[in-house]
């Protein structure tokens, strides 16, 4: 299942006030559109695109997502960001402003799992609170409240069936969902939720920020990982290359202590393991050196609002000897994460001649991280 998420930033959000548009301006320590983009960076989602106006370029060029020229209106640039994406056809679309950094995980899920039984969902609030209408500052009536919600996105469809209604629809729309409808495709109703606020208004962005330094946290992780010996001259641990008669058994370099050490941070953060971000079937990973794996962690991390507090990491083997190179793995895993060394420790056990590692089978290794708000 192919899934991609298409993050909309093409407008200039005149209504946030002055200064640049909204998506660029700061927000808890990082941009509006750093937060969005890092809420749909999650192993379900295959590709993430992002629809800029085309002055952006510049402010955009850092990104590690697809950029798209949008158009001089939100269904335009939506429509441009569908065609985009037309080429290598995913299966289903989320389609999010970028103005919604705050969208949780569940409302996401739950708009992923509707898409099973509807061609369309969207997440919504219903209306709770009393409707008048009214003009120069006086009520003139009321109006019922039932059956009426507050729109949200990410708005998900069935790709081609989005597509399709796209280019059928030739004026500027509410949403998607008015798209989806007007070309007769279902909506279903998933649940939304009030942290997912639009930034709209000045007053927005502190909403914002208090929500995400709120929502952060500390996260504490573990990850444990076994590669097998084979044949070879030397192994690779926690970044330092130890002479030995046998190797590491792997698709990558096979550093157990730094794989273990980066699916704990992914389990920190509740994102998944390596081989769903590095699949293994994948042929370009095939020998990679394991501190991409690691940075791309820690880079996540950092896109969710966390820094590394220290991590612990036991390599468990009866070989090679480990204590005389712990404090150059130590230093080569704080380089790469950008940390201090008194933040990581390197250590060794045996398992006492016992088990897979006892025979000198192959190296095990576990670690934990504790991750804290940035």
């Amino acid at each position: 299942m192919k899934i991609a998420a298409l993050i909309v930033a093409a407008g200039r959000g005149t209504r946030a006030g002055p200064g640049a548009p909204k998506q660029w301006r700061p927000l808890a320590g990082r941009r509006v559109v750093d937060w969005t983009l890092a809420a749909f960076d999650r192993p379900d989602i295959t590709t993430r695109a992002l629809v800029i106006h085309p002055e952006d370029r510049a402010e955009a060029a850092a990104l590690d997502v697809r950029l798209i020229d949008g158009g001089k209106t939100r269904s335009e640039s939506v429509r441009r960001g569908l065609e985009a994406l037309a080429g290598d056809r995913p299966d289903l679309v989320l389609i999010h402003d970028v103005a919604r950094p705050c969208v949780p995980d569940a409302v996401i899920d739950a708009v992923i799992d509707a898409l099973a039984h509807a061609p369309g969902a969207a997440p919504a609030l219903p209306v709770t609170d009393a409707l008048w209408t009214g003009a120069t500052a006086r009520v003139t009536g009321t109006r019922d409240r039932e059956g009426l919600f507050r729109a949200q996105t990410p708005q998900g469809f069935h790709f081609d069936a989005i597509l399709a209604a796209h280019r059928a629809h030739t004026t500027e729309a509410a949403d998607d969902v008015a798209v989806a409808r007007a070309f007769g495709l279902d909506v279903a109703i998933t649940a939304g939720a009030e942290e997912n606020l639009k930034i709209t208004l000045p007053a927005d962005f502190a909403r914002a920020e208090s929500l995400l330094k709120g929502a952060a946290a500390m996260r504490i992780g573990t990850g444990y990982d076994v590669h097998q010996f084979c044949e070879g001259d030397h192994v690779m641990l926690c970044g330092v290359k130890l002479p030995h008669e046998r190797g590491l058994k792997g698709h990558s370099d096979a550093d157990v202590g730094m794989h273990a050490l980066t699916d704990a941070i992914y389990g920190a953060l509740a994102r998944g393991d390596i081989g769903q971000h590095f699949p293994p079937s994948d042929p370009q990973w095939k020998g990679a050196e394991s501190h991409i794996f690691l940075r791309h962690a820690v880079d996540l991390a950092k896109d969710m609002g966390f820094t590394l507090g220290n991590a612990d990491i036991t390599l468990i083997c009866e070989r090679p000897k480990v204590g005389p190179h712990s404090e150059r793995m130590r230093q080569a895993l704080a380089e790469i994460m950008g940390v201090g060394m008194d933040q990581v420790s390197v250590k060794a056990t045996t398992s006492e001649k016992l088990g897979f590692t006892g025979r000198e089978e192959g190296i095990a290794a576990q670690a934990s991280v504790l991750l804290v708000p940035a």
